[in-house]
């Protein structure tokens, strides 16, 4: 299993996505005043221009921040392989954002499988050791979908430092040209649509590589300034471009003072961005002017950057808020514990508080981007622990309510099939113990409760029904057994109290008269005979009966005791006597052949046979007590056989 999750890892890594380079800004013009304007009408001197097209600068470099990118949520590793092929189908390379996020989500979902696999494996039986996880199908097609994409940014990264190079080319050919044209002040007049041409045809050309960014403008600068330094124009053909690029120059001014009052910010710093390349490529304006127009220039990109700046700032401050409030979210979800919910309406209380906390997350906003997926991960995985705990337990609960409902439905059928039972006293028993273990199993589905409740009193209540009804007669007789047999304990107890009229064969009529009569009440019968064999054992003491008799007057008596427990009862009564007596009967033989060994010994061996007489006198007498104990066994069975007839 390590083995897998290890190749688990390297799959992650071999999925890589590499970035795409970003695609170089426009910058605004560095600001006329940081190097004094020098334009000014051409003279015989030719005057250069002014540095308005300098490099671009870091910070006028940087582009404007943009919105994230809105990411689809996907649950399932077959959601994140359609969402990779979607993107490869495109053929456009893809944001780098969602690939990054579409690995992490596959193989965290392809992890969480392999895992629950192994550990169903386990929980089946299966040796950890011996495990061999099964190969995932998507996971082959994904690694394709990514590879395709990462070839696709490849060759559109390739394509882009292809065509930058080429720019490089092109810039470096205009710049020669340039050049070409300001080492010839002879035919500078005669070369200034050529030079103008050229400076069009490097606005036309696109972005070089970024490693010769500046060297490549600090060229084109250092000759466009040598060519209008030798530049031989008339005063007038100056003043006209000079106006123009006024004009330009006013327009530009003016378009940046309405961005000043653009709501969306990020839109206003972006056509700033385009008003400023513009600005650049617009020739000098007349010396005396540079200033001023520059300065109302970089007054409206100052305000503009200011609300930009302090938007992000506002919105940087506000992202920080919600991720301390999502953090706080995520504190109490995961402080939510389930080991106490042991109910329903316990587990429905929790699930309202984690409902209303998902709620108040969506009136979060968005936190820091570089933290944003990873706090919603959090969230959302708490809140998924919570639903999964809830889902194994509503789980649980079913099987055993379903467990229940076929221990129930066994004893329904059990109690259907002896409704109509004429054992009464058998069938009552083994309904009583049916009603006991239904007590003792939990509930059932609520659909079904009140059916199969019904189902299984009503069984019982019309066997008890009938019962009562063909016992009324019984329950008289075992009333009028009780009074009788109270009746003989008081013969009993006056024989005792008047010694005189005490005699062994009254006491053994009592005897008998007690054993003829029949069952009385349940509830009475332990209490009566613990008083008449009080009564009983103090006669026989005072009487100084025979212990042998003694003994079978009391077996007697407690069989007719057992004889209430049933036919059962007596025959397994009568077959543990006719054991105990064919093992006596051995011993008994056992103990005469020693005697007729012993029999000529000496006089020693004449003692032992005395002693071992004895014995055999002893289990003679035994041996009597048996006989008369299962002789009475079988009268009592003959009795129950004609009651039950």
């Amino acid at each position: 299993m390590m083995d897998s999750l290890e190749q688990t890892k390297q799959n992650e890594a071999e999925v890589d996505v590499q970035p795409t380079e970003a695609v170089e800004t426009v910058a605004p013009e560095a600001p006329e005043t940081e190097n004094t304007p020098q334009e000014a009408a051409p003279t015989e001197e030719a005057t250069a221009p002014a540095k308005e097209n300098a490099a671009p600068t870091e910070e006028e470099s940087a582009p404007a921040e943009e919105e994230a990118p809105q990411i689809p949520l996907m649950k399932t590793k077959e959601e994140v392989l359609a969402r990779a092929q979607e993107i490869a189908e495109q053929n456009e390379g893809g944001d780098k954002q969602e690939l990054e996020l579409l690995k992490q989500l596959y193989y965290k979902y392809h992890k969480a499988d392999m895992l629950a696999a192994h550990q169903a494996y386990i929980d089946a039986g299966g040796d950890p050791e011996a495990y061999q996880p099964e190969i995932d199908p998507t996971e082959e097609p994904f690694k394709q979908a990514m590879q395709q994409i990462r070839q696709r940014r490849a060759e559109l990264q390739a394509e882009v430092e292809r065509q930058r190079t080429e720019n490089l080319a092109k810039k470096q050919a205009v710049i020669e040209k340039i050049k070409q044209l300001a080492t010839t002040p002879e035919e500078a007049g005669k070369s200034y649509d050529a030079f103008k041409e050229l400076q069009n045809e490097w606005k036309e050309i696109g972005p070089v590589p970024a490693e010769n960014v500046s060297e490549v403008w600090k060229n084109y600068q250092l000759y466009v300034e040598q060519f209008y330094d030798m530049l031989k124009l008339n005063i007038q053909f100056r003043e006209y471009d000079f106006r123009k690029n006024l004009e330009a120059k006013t327009l530009l001014c003016e378009q940046a003072e309405k961005l000043t009052e653009e709501t969306d910010v990020v839109k206003a710093i972006n056509q700033l961005q385009t008003l400023h390349q513009e600005w650049k490529e617009i020739g000098p304006v007349a010396k005396e002017l540079r200033e001023e127009i520059w300065n109302r220039f970089k007054e409206a990109s100052t305000v503009i950057r200011k609300r930009h700046q302090d938007f992000f700032e506002a919105r940087k401050a506000q992202e920080e808020e919600n991720l301390q409030k999502k953090t706080e979210l995520c504190e109490q979800v995961e402080a939510i514990s389930t080991d106490g919910l042991k109910t329903f309406a316990d587990w429905d209380a929790k699930t309202k508080e984690i409902i209303d906390l998902q709620a108040v997350w969506k009136t979060i906003g968005f936190a820091p981007q570089k933290v944003n997926t990873q706090i919603f991960e959090r969230f959302r995985a708490a809140c998924d622990k919570f639903f999964t705990e809830k889902a194994a337990y509503f789980k649980a609960v079913k099987e055993e309510l379903n467990q229940n409902l076929q221990k129930k439905k066994a004893l329904v059928e059990k109690a259907e099939a002896l409704k109509d039972s004429t054992e009464w006293k058998q069938t009552s028993d083994a309904l009583i113990e049916l009603q006991k273990q239904w007590k003792s199993i939990g509930a059932v589905p609520r659909k079904v409760s009140d059916e199969l409740w019904k189902r299984f009193v009503g069984a019982c209540d019309q066997f008890f029904e009938a019962k009562s009804k063909a016992t009324a007669g019984e329950r008289e007789e075992q009333q009028e057994n009780l009074q009788k047999k109270q009746a003989v304990i008081e013969q009993l107890r006056a024989l005792a109290a008047n010694t005189a009229e005490a005699t062994a064969q009254k006491v053994r009529e009592l005897q008998q008269e007690w054993n003829a009569i029949g069952f009385v009440p349940i509830r009475d019968k332990d209490k009566l005979y613990r008083q008449y064999r009080e009564v009983v054992d103090g006669l026989y003491k005072q009487l100084n009966l025979d212990r042998a008799e003694q003994r079978l007057n009391s077996f007697r008596t407690t069989l007719k005791v057992s004889a209430e427990s049933g036919a059962n009862t007596l025959a397994r009564e009568r077959d543990r006597l006719a054991r105990a007596y064919e093992i006596m009967k051995s011993e008994l033989q056992t103990y005469e052949n020693n005697i007729g060994f012993l029999s000529a010994s000496s006089k020693k061996g004449n003692s032992l046979v005395l002693e071992i007489q004895k014995k055999v006198d002893k289990l003679k007498d035994e041996l009597n007590l048996l006989v008369q104990k299962i002789k009475a066994v079988e009268t009592e069975m003959r009795n129950q056989q004609k009651e039950e007839a």
